[in-house]
């Protein structure tokens, strides 16, 4: 298989995950402000609000345990990223004064499951401080 299209098939189970991390947010009654929102540290996956709160969610989708469950994948590294972005939308939107957190959603799609379930785990308050 050609990088091109390891790429189109990771970016399309990613737009995948994304849109069942919506759905599970929204059936949770969170509001979905935004999907996808770039910043200068990097991409938000999805800006969701409850009440008066914004919640900065990092979505990552596996469809195989192959190389564990999709929480793993948020290094410290990703972490820092994830941050950092909540951070400048935080202060390009003027909005440092606002209740915030970083969320991380584990969705997990088997590709044998003629259903098609989702797993979704819910880390909330994901990343500290």
């Amino acid at each position: 298989m050609t990088e091109s299209k390891t790429q189109t098939h990771n970016q399309r189970l990613g737009r995948w995950g994304e849109q069942a991390a919506r759905d599970y947010l929204t059936a949770m009654g969170m509001e979905i402000v935004a999907s996808n929102v770039r910043t200068a540290y990097g991409e938000i996956d999805v800006l969701a609000r409850q009440g008066d709160q914004l919640i900065f969610c990092e979505v990552k989708t596996r469809r195989t345990a192959t190389f564990g469950h999709p929480e793993v994948a948020v290094t410290p590294k990703k972490q820092e990223h994830m941050r950092n972005a909540a951070l400048d939308y935080l202060q390009t939107h003027d909005i440092m004064d606002s209740a915030w957190r970083i969320d991380v959603l584990a969705i997990e799609k088997d590709p044998n499951d003629q259903k098609n379930t989702v797993k979704v785990t819910w880390f909330q308050n994901a990343l500290s401080g």
